[in-house]
């Protein structure tokens, strides 16, 4: 790591520590050439890859953002929609893959919205399970009852 001040290429870490959402580390750095002090963060990456075949970072943002289509009208909260896409970030992380296909994406999204809400979950998954008529509906509803 080099010194943002000095550029020398050479510094020391004094402390480290790990963020509270436990996917950063903290590091406190030292400069021995010219003794000044700085933080880093340092993360992991999680690429989706896209059924086009592109890859991009995984985006919570991206992901609340589709939700918030499904729970348009109904009495959701956004501090809701935040807790389902930390928890959808979380279970794909734990995975421990750098890579996750954007299918993977959409079933990490499918419980969590099923649990908080089973009128935005149906319209989440006609849209993601593309479903083509009514019994799709019917089958996706019958199996919510058996729950």
């Amino acid at each position: 790591m080099h010194c943002p001040f000095c550029q020398n290429p050479d510094t020391k870490v004094v402390d480290t520590r790990i963020s509270d959402d436990g996917h950063a580390i903290r590091r406190r750095r030292e400069c021995p050439k010219c003794g000044k002090r700085f933080t880093t963060m340092e993360t992991s990456t999680l690429l989706v890859v896209k059924r086009s075949g592109n890859v991009e970072p995984f985006s919570r943002d991206k992901v609340i953002s589709g939700v918030r289509k499904a729970c348009q009208g109904r009495p959701i909260r956004e501090e809701d929609l935040k807790m389902l896409g930390q928890r959808v970030e979380e279970d794909l992380r734990s995975r421990g893959l750098a890579q996750i296909e954007s299918d993977e994406v959409g079933r990490a999204i499918l419980k969590p919205l099923r649990d908080l809400d089973e009128v935005a979950y149906l319209r989440f998954a006609s849209v993601y399970q593309n479903f083509s008529n009514l019994k799709d509906f019917e089958k996706a509803i019958e199996e919510l009852k058996e729950r």
